[in-house]
């Protein structure tokens, strides 16, 4: 009984004296939360370190709002203090993936290590090759989680770097290009996916909660930041990608990659993306590349062949097939995107309206169809129309088209919505309308647009 009542006794002693410092932690966390919510970082830091060293485990809240107060304290501090502050922001990073791992993505955590070492270069006194292999780390180490938009672009800048000082190959540059690229494309075809299941196939608008336009809202966010990764990307490598430098580098490595799928299929889009696609490489890696692994891509690029070769027919069976190849429908509206631009370009605009209609029906988000449609109604407009005012109410179908691409890109809209009115100006005015008394008429626009448009009302 005297054992009994010793371990009750000492039961109870554990008990009060956890409470106690259980309530003592909850308080220190709610006195530095608010101090955070009010912005009050310099109040926040001592409660805020006092909890982080006594119970690292407690709550998760203190690396969420730790990283608040740190980066407060780097952007006001200066020399060793400041270094202080960054040294012990990247350890905050390491104890959260230590105590709250599954809030932790490893490579996320890891890309944003490497960008604040990129951010503060100067003050670590670190070399551009020294954060390029922490982000290299990242990148290996968990690519899944890898996907901040800045921290993938600062990894390919730093590459671009090191080539120019003869640090890098020109393969490993390409290489790296592609892999990223490749990593972009997959995060924007996955925020797309999200964002069209919002979308009507209809000209009717969906009427959304806040809660699904926040959502819209910020998948157009990452989808527009991916986009100009892929644009800074692109200015980046410049004339380093230049035909002259690629098809030197991949007719030199084309024997040992020859039965290389992968290699095969970088090297045929970079060449087609950097238009070296009227090279004989370029037909001989497409050629090998369909001969080993005949795919929806080798059969859009053995139709490019044959439409430079003035083979339309055969060209046409080519893109048709890629087409049936192509099984998912994000890719299957990309390879319909580039034939209607291959027939838009050749001025076949009725063939190039079709096909960018079918890919709108696999992806209804891709404004850029609506754009390219609208430009081939503005580009047609003299030659469309029984008079001068029939003829420039192509201009209306134009603006329409140009909204439709506002409505269902955001990455797009504000560039659309310029259109739009750019379209409108040229139409026939409000004074022009009043005095042609054609107020309301519908107006069947002739060639080979061959749609109605109804005359505004006044």
């Amino acid at each position: 009984m005297k054992k009994l009542f010793g371990f009750i006794l000492l039961l109870m002693i554990s008990l009060n004296s956890f409470s106690q410092a259980n309530e003592e932690d909850i308080n220190a966390l709610s006195i530095f939360s608010e101090y955070v919510k009010a912005k009050n970082y310099d109040a926040a830091f001592e409660p805020w370190m006092e909890l982080r060293e006594r119970s690292p485990k407690f709550n998760s809240a203190i690396y969420v709002y730790g990283e608040r107060i740190l980066k407060h304290k780097i952007k006001n501090s200066q020399s060793d203090e400041k270094v202080n502050f960054i040294n012990d922001l990247l350890k905050l990073w390491e104890e959260k993936r230590e105590y709250f791992p599954q809030k932790t993505p490893l490579g996320d955590i890891l890309a944003k290590s490497a960008q604040l070492e990129f951010d503060y270069k100067e003050e670590l006194g670190l070399t551009s090759s020294e954060i390029y292999a922490s982000f290299d780390i990242a990148y290996n180490e968990d690519l899944t989680s890898f996907n901040n938009p800045k921290n993938l672009y600062t990894y390919f800048k730093l590459l671009v770097q090191l080539y120019d000082n003869n640090l890098k190959s020109a393969e490993d540059l390409f290489t790296k290009y592609d892999e990223i690229s490749e990593k972009v494309e997959k995060e924007a075809k996955n925020y797309t996916n999200k964002v069209n299941k919002f979308i009507s196939n209809s000209e009717e608008e969906i009427t959304l909660s806040t809660k699904d336009q926040r959502r819209v809202k910020s998948y157009n966010s990452f989808l527009k930041a991916y986009d100009q990764i892929t644009k800074g990307m692109e200015k980046d490598l410049g004339d380093r990608g230049n035909c002259d430098n690629l098809i030197p580098l991949y007719e030199n490595n084309f024997e040992s990659n020859q039965n290389d799928g992968k290699w095969l299929s970088r090297a045929m889009n970079r060449l087609y993306g950097k238009e070296c696609d009227d090279s004989q490489l370029f037909v001989k890696i497409v050629q090998k590349k369909n001969e080993l692994e005949p795919n929806a891509s080798t059969a859009y690029y053995l139709g490019t062949i044959k439409d430079k070769q003035g083979n339309s027919s055969e060209a046409l069976m080519f893109y048709n097939q890629a087409i049936e190849l192509e099984t998912d429908s994000y890719e299957k509206a990309k390879i319909l995107f580039r034939i209607a631009t291959n027939f838009r370009k050749n001025g076949l605009y009725s063939k190039a309206r079709s096909y960018y209609m079918q890919a709108l029906g696999f992806n209804p988000s891709m404004g850029r169809s609506y754009l390219a449609i609208a430009q081939m109604y503005a580009s047609s407009a003299k030659n469309c129309g029984n008079d001068n005012f029939s003829q420039r109410a192509v201009y209306w179908l134009a603006s329409r088209e140009a909204m439709k691409a506002s409505r269902v890109d955001g990455t797009l809209r504000s560039a659309a919505i310029k259109s739009s009115k750019n379209y409108e100006a040229k139409a026939p005015q409000k004074s022009e309308i009043f005095s042609s008394g054609r107020e309301g008429e519908v107006i069947k626009i002739s060639c080979w647009i061959n749609r109605s448009v109804k005359v505004p009302n006044l």
